[in-house]
């Protein structure tokens, strides 16, 4: 995972609640082996619709998705996760994200950021009325700003998941911090067979 500190860029108004992993990713998409090449089944069957979000020329190349209340919810697939990133998005915001799927983006380095229900109905108002508006989420302070419309706000990260995104750790990063005290009990450790 790499190091997350800074995401700057403008974004992708998605005005939908409720938007389950099974309309991020849908199941069909589930077969591939490897964690590329999701981002063309993002938001699939919608995208047959020219009129749907991601189809709209003006948003090309965001960096940052803006969803509604509930976002992530029902199956606990992390390809939910890997499609939003392997399109593009660094970070995704919403009034709330289910908490298995909040979890799969902290593992894999796609930054969460909650913010109050007023707050995310002017992002999603404000990004569809101009495009390119600039928003930067700030690991580092926990906060979100987007100095067009004078809106800067703080959201909820823990300290853990903080030091995990600025670091570029996911699990296995984290494990390999204590290599050395696990390689001295593997060396030390008295064998079950030995007793």
């Amino acid at each position: 995972m790499e190091a997350v500190r800074i995401v700057t860029g403008t974004a992708v108004p998605l005005d939908r609640s409720d938007v389950d992993t099974d309309q991020i990713i849908p199941a069909e998409w589930l077969k591939r082996v490897e964690r590329t090449g999701f981002g063309q089944g993002l938001f699939a069957s919608w995208r047959d619709d020219r009129s749907f979000v991601l189809n709209d020329e003006r948003f090309v190349g965001a960096s940052i998705l803006i969803g509604g209340p509930n976002f992530g919810t029902g199956s606990s697939r992390e390809h939910a996760v890997w499609a939003i990133m392997d399109h593009g998005f660094q970070a995704v915001i919403s009034p709330r994200f289910a908490d298995i799927f909040r979890n799969n983006c902290t593992k894999n380095g796609l930054v969460p950021v909650v913010v109050p229900p007023d707050v995310g109905r002017q992002l999603l108002d404000a990004v569809e009325a101009d495009p390119t508006l600039e928003l930067t989420i700030d690991v580092d302070r926990r906060t979100l700003e987007a100095p067009a419309i004078g809106l800067t706000c703080e959201f909820p990260l823990d300290d853990a998941t903080r030091e995990r995104f600025l670091e570029g750790l996911d699990d296995i990063g984290i494990t390999l911090r204590s290599a050395d005290a696990i390689d001295t009990y593997e060396r030390d450790r008295r064998p079950a067979w030995a007793n």
